[in-house]
């Protein structure tokens, strides 16, 4: 399932500040259901394209990490 055209060039930092008003307006109850309802498909959406671009960051750091065996392993990236 790809993401909507205008979410997928935006940066982590971009998408999370946008997710970040989104679950404020909607934990402030202020919106009207069908608002809340799109408000949501565009927070899920968001939150999709998060996870891809941390993954991806995981995957490049992965890489980079060379373990006591000098260029010839890798060593897995602890994330926490």
């Amino acid at each position: 399932m790809s993401e909507p055209a205008e979410i997928a060039p935006l940066t982590f930092e971009q998408a999370l500040a946008e997710l970040e008003q989104i679950v404020a307006r909607l934990e402030s109850g202020q919106a009207p259901l069908e608002d809340s309802i799109r408000m949501y498909e565009r927070g899920a959406a968001l939150k999709a394209h998060c996870e891809t671009r941390l993954e991806a960051a995981r995957l490049r750091v992965e890489k980079i990490v060379v373990g006591a065996a000098g260029a010839q392993g890798v060593e897995t990236a602890e994330f926490k």
